[in-house]
């Protein structure tokens, strides 16, 4: 069967055939380490998750790559706005080192958290310098940079297509109306590739240069790094919808002009995660961590299922609702595998009877076809569903799926039968207080309980639990 994917360049959806047979080169933009990723943020990297997994479901060899951008740059796409890492630095009281460090190690936290497989390749921007300042007299000699005010710049006019993959028309191109139009570019579309004149004061984070101490451009790195661990020439490049118009069409110029060829065949964005009916972001403080979820009763694995009902390239409206109904639609599964599971163990995967190999053939055929997950969420729920089908084959497929789906639900099946020790002891905390008559605080633990998906029974032969249907 073969995969189909949204082709951002090209606006439709095409076939996929990488360079090589069985091997797939993907890249991915990864996160600026000066705060706590968003779950705005989390939506893009499950979707690019689901892309890795589909595509490794189906036989290829995925090599991953991403980037982690340590290194200072501005809050705008357009260079302006204030250097990140020096924000975060100032909030936190840090060192810009020491606050890459502890984000870098945040973000892989809550990737695996929410069952992200972690790139073969994370390249850190401040340890290819060499690497950007390479590509940069690449670009140089073939004509492509000026200096202006200090500062080394890319000429946008010089690079025929520029902007083709965003449908810009080069005649009227503008730097945006949010910032002022820096006069001493060329023309408002050029990008920085070096700063030796810096805005900031006391800029921590530089290098030395032929064109001077200074540092990178923020688009530069994953043009440099990509090309590093992939080639000049790859399969797919990924992203959020907000890095078309911008990020990707430097990455696209500087690329292609530098080695004067396509540089990726395929590209996919995900879209927004809305809050409020407006974008998840932290420069408008509209955000909310994958662990401000936890802190309020939900599951990583919650927020991921929430992920896989939509569309990656449908946007996503974040409610409270819409995470409840997530939360127990997830629940309600789980336990479904629970009960089958203790009626017996999943059937072998080459013993799959007709019935249940069809479901995972709709499956497949789902998965394949741009990534539609909504689709492969309801082949899942009508094989549950189906009242024929053996309860070890539903456990083989369901567990089969979930190599996408990646919701843990083989663990689960089995873990969902215990209680983790928090709730294990707030139950017991709960009698207590029940023999002590303290109803008051006996409730009010109930009432807990019941957030996490705990419901209390009291009988005659004492407390009884169960999950939440």
């Amino acid at each position: 069967m073969q995969v189909r994917l949204f082709n951002t360049f090209g606006r439709e959806v095409q076939d996929f055939v990488p360079i090589e047979p069985d091997a797939v080169g993907m890249y991915t933009c990864g996160p600026t380490v000066y705060d706590y990723a968003h779950i705005g943020n989390m939506r893009t990297y499950i979707f690019e998750d689901i892309l890795r997994r589909t595509l490794e479901y189906t036989g290829y060899k995925v090599r991953h790559v991403m980037n982690i951008t340590d290194v200072g740059h501005l809050t705008g796409d357009e260079d302006d706005g204030e250097d990140k890492m020096l924000e975060g630095a100032r909030r936190k009281g840090m060192s810009v080192w020491e606050i890459a460090a502890m984000y870098t190690n945040a973000f892989f936290n809550d990737t695996d958290r929410l069952h992200i497989l972690r790139p073969h390749v994370a390249c850190r921007a401040t340890e290819h310098i060499e690497d950007m300042i390479d590509l940069i007299r690449r670009l140089e000699e073939k004509g492509y940079v000026y200096i202006a005010n200090g500062n080394v710049f890319f000429d946008t006019g010089k690079f025929e297509s520029y902007g083709k993959m965003a449908l810009l028309d080069k005649q009227e191109l503008r730097a945006g109306a949010r910032i002022e139009v820096d006069t001493t570019k060329k023309h408002p579309a050029d990008f920085a590739l070096w700063f030796t004149n810096s805005k900031f004061e006391h800029q921590t984070m530089m290098w030395d240069s032929p064109w001077g101490r200074g540092y990178p451009g923020w688009h530069l790195e994953c043009s440099a790094m990509s090309m590093k661990y992939l080639g000049e020439h790859f399969d797919i490049h990924c992203g959020g919808v907000d890095h078309i118009p911008v990020h990707h069409t430097n990455e696209i110029a500087q690329s292609e002009a530098a080695t004067g060829k396509k540089w990726v065949n395929y590209w996919l964005h995900g879209e927004f995660l809305l809050m409020n009916q407006g974008k998840m972001a932290k420069s408008t403080g509209n955000f909310l961590t994958l662990q401000g979820l936890v802190d309020s009763g939900y599951d990583p694995e919650d927020f991921r299922y929430l992920c896989l009902g939509a569309h990656y390239r449908s946007q996503l409206n974040f409610s409270e609702d819409s995470m409840s109904s997530a939360r127990s639609s997830r629940r309600n599964l789980i336990e479904r595998l629970v009960r089958l599971r203790e009626a017996g163990p999943p059937a072998p995967l080459e013993k799959l009877n007709t019935p249940a190999r069809e479901y995972l053939d709709e499956f497949a055929v789902a998965i394949r076809d741009d990534l539609n997950m909504p689709k492969a969420l309801s082949v899942l729920w009508n094989m549950m569903k189906d009242e024929n089908l053996g309860g070890g084959e539903k456990l083989c497929a369901a567990f089969a799926m979930d190599r996408v789906f990646a919701l843990d639900l083989e663990r689960a099946a089995v873990r969902e039968n215990t209680l983790d020790r928090s709730l294990a002891a707030l139950i017991e905390k709960r009698e207590e207080a029940r023999r002590n008559r303290d109803y008051a605080l006996a409730d009010s633990l109930r009432n807990e309980l019941a957030g996490h998906g705990v419901i209390l029974e009291d009988t005659a032969s004492g407390t009884r639990w169960r999950r939440e249907s």
